[in-house]
């Protein structure tokens, strides 16, 4: 594939190479970190790198075993058969990535047991046929552990079948070229918006449930190139997405003017 092709990704340590390891022997991959710190696009950089087609699930409270392996339909010829997204990528040898898996019921967690293991098969119980999985294909699941409690959490007989990995929001000089290379933004915008985030974050457990991520700025920086005021910007996309509490949001609305470059 061209280099041009790849979704750009900034590496923050040796998750690349690691992720490669864990392809290379046919591992499944656990990520975790806070919400908007780059854990999908890594995967699909991953994905494009390694050249194989990519399956994005995004897991919920009802999704269900067979939203992931498949189901009989009725048609005009009767009932067919169609393969959910986890069974079509072992088909094609793709990566699979179960986005938020915690947020899924606990028995649609089970399906992907036997895949996680040196069996590495799937069982379509509806029809009899058992897939063996080819050395292609790979399993990759993420969440917030800052979400988890007793009933969101991953149980540790399922975390224990992963190679694990812990993302966080990148370094200052990181995040600031993530936000250039994305949005095009001058250096000026980037660093500002970065010293921003660095500032918002330290409420993170104290007023807000969810820290300032890469993603709100990499959309603040979008909006003030487009021509939108600064503030105005900042308002939408990183203090109104960050609280629904009146109060709180005025807060953050002073740290960002105090922030911001005046003129």
């Amino acid at each position: 594939m061209n280099s041009e092709d790849i979704p750009f990704y900034l590496p923050q340590g040796n998750e690349a190479d690691l992720f490669q390891h864990a392809w290379n022997n046919q591992l499944p991959v656990m990520i975790k970190g806070p919400t908007g710190c780059g854990k999908t696009r890594f995967i699909e950089h991953m994905a494009a790198r390694l050249g194989r087609p990519l399956y994005t699930v995004s897991c919920h409270d009802d999704l269900t075993a067979a939203d992931l392996v498949g189901r009989h339909l009725i048609g005009e010829q009767g009932t067919f058969w169609v393969d959910g997204p986890l069974t079509r990528a072992v088909r094609e040898g793709a990566i699979c990535y179960l986005d938020e898996v915690v947020e899924a019921r606990k028995d649609t967690t089970v399906v992907i047991h036997p895949l996680t293991d040196d069996r590495r098969i799937l069982p379509i119980e509806r029809t009899g046929e058992t897939l063996k999985a080819p050395p292609e294909f790979m399993l990759v699941v993420s969440y917030n552990p800052g979400y988890q409690n007793i009933l969101k959490g991953m149980k540790p007989s399922t975390r224990q079948r992963f190679v694990g990995m812990t993302f966080d929001f990148p370094a200052s000089a990181l995040e600031q070229e993530i936000i250039q290379k994305e949005t095009g933004t001058d250096e000026k915008t980037a660093k500002t918006l970065v010293k921003l985030a660095t500032a918002l974050r330290v409420l993170k457990d104290h007023d807000l449930e969810e820290a300032a991520s890469t993603r709100l700025l990499i959309y603040a920086a979008r909006l003030i190139k487009s021509g939108m005021n600064p503030g105005e910007a900042c308002l939408a996309a990183m203090a109104e997405p960050l609280t629904d509490d009146l109060e709180t949001r005025n807060a953050l609305m002073e740290v960002i003017n105090i922030s911001l470059p005046r003129g």
